[in-house]
């Protein structure tokens, strides 16, 4: 059953303080050197995927912008999902909504992305929602931004149209996350882990808990499936 692994990055192969885990690449580098295909799935841009893949050793596959982008590899053709153009109209009545109070919203790399709209958690995720509560458009906090989305996207759903393009199915893979927008990923896949610092609803759901957090609880996590699945 172990033919793949799909995995977060920020809080699962990192630190709390979001510094990268040489523990857990170290693991992650056991399945690469055995050729098992590791894909990487993040709310952030390609460009900055493509360089952690690039640094880690993967052939490349990643996910990113929490599902609204994926590529199959280094030389893969970006493929995109959703409405950006709502995310947009979205934003913008926020930056209108939050300048009236004084305050500025801060983006993240709104030129790189493809999908979604990410900016800075300086501001209430809460008022967010409320203000465009009547847009066809998702408010995702993953804990380190707040991204808006089109509704349906997320990482289960670019999972399930970059498998089998890379000869495989949802079900081939081993999800490891942390946070609320992991969860479609590891209901699609066929094992889902989290570690002791995942959420409440991913630890409900996931197939297995790690004792320890962070990038341990993912070198534990993973460890504990090729002991379980070979």
């Amino acid at each position: 059953m172990l033919k793949a692994i799909i995995c977060d990055i920020d809080g699962t192969i990192t630190d709390e303080r979001r510094r990268i885990s040489i523990g857990a690449i170290e693991t992650l580098r056991i399945f690469i050197d055995r050729g098992v295909p590791v894909v990487l799935a993040s709310g952030n841009t390609l460009c900055f995927l493509d360089s952690i893949a690039r640094m880690i050793g993967t052939d490349g596959a990643v996910i990113g912008e929490n599902g609204g982008v994926f590529q199959t590899g280094f030389d893969g053709k970006p493929q995109t999902a959703g409405d950006r153009s709502l995310c947009l109209y979205a934003y913008d009545r926020l930056v209108t909504h939050f300048k009236e109070q004084g305050i500025t919203l801060l983006p993240y790399s709104m030129e790189l992305r493809y999908a979604d709209v990410a900016f800075a958690r300086t501001v209430s995720v809460d008022e967010v929602v409320s203000v465009i509560a009547d847009l066809p458009v998702r408010v995702i906090d993953t804990g380190f931004a707040i991204h808006l989305q089109t509704p349906g996207i997320s990482k289960g759903s670019a999972l399930a149209g970059l498998a089998p393009l890379l000869s495989l199915t949802p079900g081939d893979f081993i999800a490891v996350g942390d946070s609320d927008n992991d969860l479609e990923m590891l209901e699609v896949a066929g094992f889902g882990i989290t570690m002791a610092n995942g959420s409440k609803k991913l630890k409900k759901m996931a197939d297995l808990v790690t004792d320890q957090s962070y990038g341990e609880g993912f070198s534990e996590g993973l460890l504990s499936a090729l002991v379980r699945f070979g």
